[in-house]
């Protein structure tokens, strides 16, 4: 799912070539994101348009060759004429009168000459990576290790089981012969080496995505284009008039830095080198390259009034920014019961909400505070719904398709955190805060607690090889984050006990999961809601006050916040027949949730549909039986509250599938049933040998939210 669509889209024509284009915003000025080489297209810039949108206008096209523009099959089409003509004829169909201009790569070429030779129409230049001859193709060759703008000499294939493994070496797959017998192992190849940072697994992976929706025959075309000599750049430095920034990797194997030095020279321009960086910057350090383009287009927007806020220390009361993962609700329960200890503790204390839909419905309900920058947030739910299936969803790479969902919503918390000051934040497993700190932590400006109930990637074995070591590189990441930066976090708590941690390793040669966490957190225990009780006087009260009856059986089905249970409900509902005519008395209520449409669930008689109920840990402590999903909070709800369930792990869901239920299995919580195996007669048998069953589960202390909010008082 993508973190913004474009408010408008089009097709311009230039000798006959058809150019698809964006526009995204309406703020000035125009921000103009050219196209790039033609092995990949206009998404390459995913990172940077949902912020920059909400800044400025922005309009990005898919250069010829690849995107959703022509393929033509005659170099002219590729060359610096064609290419400076399409961002012109893209600026014109778009009622672009100036604009800032952001290149990247090759495009710095087009970029160049635009400015040079069209001045009225460019407010100034962004220049990443710059591929132009402003250094002699030997030292390029020899400083980059293989690219030289220009096709090495054709290699036969036969000579392609010849190549060493000296990286060097294989810079001969960059000509045109191997694009056309070996176009992905080359998109392999070369995205490898324009990220040359570590952990760079999913950037590679879009990149040969996006390389595979062209050919090599389109590459062989491209290659034979013009491009501009020394001379001629020099000429084109000379006579700009607009401001220029240049941004480059330290560590770029494509483009030696010295090109972008030379460029800086020429135009006086401001260079930004960004150490240990490799050629694709806003890909790998979207953060950093968003706020640099943003203050560079910041320049040539018209002064307005402005009020601004300043605090002294002690005025007004402390104050939290509470982010709560929206993915499901369960977080949303247990940071609530937090936030209400949190309040004792600390009287006077203001806690906003930065959140989404459909935590923001629980929120509003409870009559919290959801601070009014939430409505910038991109739907993290929506978009996990997007990647489910049939009681499926794989958690892990959903998470990282996610990454410009995460970007995005990074910058709507720094901006957030620019403007307003805050005592502490705290995250309960807000993933883009974490990483991006992390990532940058200059930006770090208030005390940050990080809260979570698992530690850890866990690769699904269908998954095979590759799976286990991207999951494996990830958990690296994480572990050299706060190895590099153990003080950003200023509390790390794990919503549980050490046992509860996995005993994993995180991957071959990293630590174990458990002893590592050991180290690194603090311990809460589970923090569960106030109405669970195992006494039973409480709740027949409990039961009386909801309107269930002593003769009644009941059933609660509930499949979280999210929209991917509806196959489940489904199912359920198909099984409530047979087992309602086996249980006497049954009563099945089946909770939709916030996301999920009741409508679409065939309720045979008797069978009790209902939306989003704000209460549900109260209706778990009451039943009798409970089918849930794999999720923790409902689940530990329910053994907290000593409560027979069915749990269904949604299939290719590490967390449900390994840490739930490891941390079920330790309490000895649950009767586990796979969906695979799953039909309406054996869920009926199931709901008659479970209802109202005797439990003696591991018991869950109660005093999780105050151990929680006392560490959090701590950083005050």
């Amino acid at each position: 799912m993508r973190a913004r669509q474009a408010d408008a889209e089009g097709f311009v024509e230039h000798d006959g070539v058809k150019i698809h284009y964006e526009v995204h915003g309406d703020g000035g000025p125009t921000i103009l994101l050219l196209p790039t080489w033609t092995l990949v297209h206009k998404r390459i810039w995913k990172l940077q348009l949902p912020y920059l949108a909400r800044h400025f206008r922005v309009v990005t096209y898919d250069g010829p060759g690849n995107g959703r523009s022509d393929r033509p099959r005659t170099p002219p089409a590729y060359g610096q004429a064609a290419q400076v003509a399409y961002a012109l004829a893209v600026l014109d169909a778009t009622g672009t009168d100036r604009a800032v201009l952001v290149a990247l790569s090759r495009a710095v070429n087009w970029a160049l000459e635009l400015a040079a030779e069209q001045p009225s129409r460019v407010h100034g230049t962004v220049a990443i990576g710059a591929s132009i001859a402003l250094t002699p193709p030997s030292q390029a060759r020899a400083a980059s290790g293989g690219l030289d703008d220009r096709p090495a000499p054709d290699l036969p294939p036969s000579a392609v089981p010849r190549l060493g493994t000296d990286p060097a070496d294989h810079w001969r797959k960059y000509n045109r012969r191997y694009w056309h017998a070996h176009h992905e192992d080359f998109a392999w190849f070369f995205m490898g080496q324009c990220f040359s940072e570590p952990h760079s697994t999913k950037q590679v992976e879009d990149g040969v995505r996006w390389a595979l929706e062209t050919t090599g025959a389109v590459l062989d075309v491209e290659s034979q284009a013009d491009r501009p000599d020394r001379e001629t750049l020099e000429s084109w430095c000379a006579r700009l008039t607009g401001p220029v920034l240049i941004l480059h990797g330290s560590a770029d194997r494509v483009v030696p830095q010295a090109r972008s030095e030379a460029l800086a020279e020429l135009t006086g321009g401001e260079l930004v080198v960004i150490d240990g960086g490799g050629h694709i910057p806003i890909a790998r350090d979207p953060v950093q390259v968003n706020l640099l383009v943003r203050g560079f287009a910041e320049r040539f927007r018209p002064p307005s009034p402005a009020r601004r806020v300043w605090r002294r220390w002690q005025s007004g009361p402390p104050r939290v920014l509470y982010l709560s993962s929206p993915i499901g609700l369960g977080h949303a329960r247990r940071d609530l019961a937090i936030a209400a200890r949190l309040r004792e503790l600390r009287p006077g204390v203001q806690i906003d909400w930065l959140t989404q839909d459909p935590v923001t419905r629980m929120l509003a309900g409870a009559g919290e505070r959801v601070h009014p920058a939430s409505r910038l947030l991109a739907n993290e739910s929506a978009h996990v719904e997007s990647e489910s299936g049939e009681h499926d969803l794989h958690c892990f790479e959903a998470l990282r398709r996610m990454d410009e969902i995460l970007v995005a919503n990074f910058m709507v918390f720094h901006d957030l955190l620019t403007h307003e000051r805050y005592d502490l934040v705290v995250g309960d497993e807000a993933w883009d805060v974490d990483h991006f700190l992390h990532e940058n932590p200059e930006l770090k400006r208030s005390a940050y607690a990080w809260l979570t109930d698992f530690v850890g990637f866990l690769p699904m074995p269908d998954g095979g090889e590759r799976e286990a070591l991207v999951a494996a590189d990830y958990n690296a990441e994480m572990i050299g984050h706060i190895a590099r930066y153990p003080r950003l976090r200023d509390r790390s708590i794990f919503v549980g006990d050490p046992d509860d941690v996995v005993d994993e390793r995180f991957g071959p040669g990293l630590p174990r999961i458990r002893d590592w966490t050991a180290e690194h957190y603090d311990f809460a225990g589970y923090v569960t809601g106030d109405a669970t009780t195992t006494d039973a006087g409480a709740r027949e009260a409990l039961r009386a006050a909801l309107g269930y009856r002593d003769d009644e059986r009941v059933c609660v089905v509930t499949v979280g916040g999210s929209g991917v249970g509806g196959h489940l409900l489904r199912l359920v509902a198909a099984a409530f027949p047979e087992a309602a005519r086996r249980v006497p008395g049954l009563r099945m209520i089946l909770v939709a949730g916030p996301r999920i449409d009741p409508s679409t669930v065939r309720a045979p008689a008797g069978l009790e549909v209902l939306p989003f109920v704000p209460s549900l840990d109260r209706h778990l402590a009451a039943c009798d039986l409970a089918v849930v999903q794999g999720g923790l909070t409902t689940c530990m709800e329910l053994t907290a509250a000593g409560r027979p369930f069915i749990y269904v792990p949604l299939r290719n869901h590490f967390e449900q599938q390994f840490h739930v239920t490891h941390r079920l299995r330790r309490h000895g919580a649950g009767r586990r049933m796979d969906y695979d195996t799953l039909t309406p007669d054996a869920l009926a048998t199931a709901i008659v040998e479970e209802i109202g069953r005797p439990v003696a589960y591991r018991p869950v202390p109660a005093d999780g939210a105050a151990r929680a909010a006392g560490m959090l008082a701590e950083l005050f």
